[in-house]
């Protein structure tokens, strides 16, 4: 492996085993005007020395919701554009609509479904967004968040027999590794899901096989968390999921304003959700939005993982005044509509 910088002369280094974990960047496609002052990327915009006025987030995804319900927060007029009618759609389409709730309160407009035209600047700098529908969107800064591409193009994988897919990712086996089999890769270079979280635990598995140390496989429960404001987060299936596999399913809702700890902090539209077999009573899925909600995903990650049923919650006692008894309170619900005629 050559390593040259700048600052240094070349060095060669050598290892048995290699793995690669060089992350990704943000996409800044050619007909985007970048200038990271008025147009933005989402690292650039983290050295902006003025809060605007005005903004358009491009992309409804998780980086482009979270930096969206972020600056209406500041009272920033923002504009979510998006090329798809969704948001977020591998979360429960329940949890997104309270989402978009929550952000048109804070005065987001939404323009899902359109179509990009052009981004210019007009003679104030301001950023104009037009539409392929006519609209026109002139705001103080412009935010591109519409995907990620992984750092491997300055790393001549070519000479070390590797070739990226079509998205500019590396094909790796269960245990990480490459086609070179003593070249390894983990995190955002492979793709979906691109987590902090699991990139670590990725990387972890990788140096276990490299170096036979006894291992299991990355969990197939993972849970996601979306540091929107409120923030949401998800593990398991979701309705759309459910409905569209066949499988016989109910739901049972627990919302922050029934729980004493959600009247202490104030938060009176927070929501966690359960899905469960409507035969077997297996736990099939937890999703939330509201305070604490990335802590409070972990309890439902733990019983889904064991293969829990919904009455797990029923029969354990939870500290009060906690989040934590929303699990109680959703999962008496949702037993409870099996019992309706």
């Amino acid at each position: 492996l050559k390593v040259s910088a700048k600052s240094t002369d070349e060095e060669l280094l050598t290892a048995p085993f290699i793995v690669i974990a060089t992350g990704s960047r943000p996409r800044r496609p050619e007909e985007i005007p970048f200038n990271d002052v008025t147009i933005c990327d989402s690292d650039s915009i983290l050295s902006t020395e003025v809060i605007p006025k005005s903004m358009i987030v491009m992309g409804g995804g998780v980086i482009g919701c979270e930096y969206a319900s972020m600056f209406a927060a500041y009272g920033i007029k923002v504009t979510l554009f998006d090329t798809r009618n969704d948001l977020l759609r591998f979360v429960d389409q329940e949890i997104v609509q309270a989402l978009i709730y929550h952000m048109r309160t804070n005065g987001v407009t939404m323009r899902l479904g359109e179509q990009l035209d052009k981004v210019t600047t007009d003679e104030r700098g301001r950023a104009v967004t037009t539409l392929q529908s006519g609209k026109t969107v002139v705001t103080d800064v412009l935010l591109f968040a519409m995907g990620r591409i992984a750092n491997i193009d300055m790393l001549n994988l070519a000479a070390a027999g590797i070739t990226p897919d079509k998205m500019g990712q590396l094909k790796v086996n269960e245990h990480y590794q490459t086609e070179v089999p003593h070249i390894y890769a983990a995190g955002d270079v492979i793709g979906f899901p691109a987590l902090a979280s699991t990139s670590m635990e990725q990387g972890r598995l990788a140096c276990c096989h490299a170096f036979n140390v006894a291992q299991s496989t990355l969990p197939k429960v993972l849970p996601y968390g979306i540091y929107t404001i409120p923030e949401i987060s998800t593990v398991g299936k979701s309705e759309e999921e459910l409905t569209k596999e066949g499988v016989p399913y109910e739901i049972g809702r627990a919302f922050y304003k029934e729980i004493a700890r959600g009247q202490i902090v104030g938060d009176l539209e927070g929501l966690l959700k359960l899905t469960f077999n409507r035969v077997t009573l297996e736990l099939l899925g937890v999703h939330i939005i509201g305070d604490g909600a990335t802590e409070l995903v972990h309890i439902g990650q733990a019983v889904l993982t064991y293969g829990g049923k919904v009455d797990f919650f029923v029969h354990n006692v939870f500290n009060y005044p906690t989040l934590a008894e929303c699990y109680r309170t959703a999962a008496l619900d949702g037993i409870n509509r099996l019992a309706r005629p």
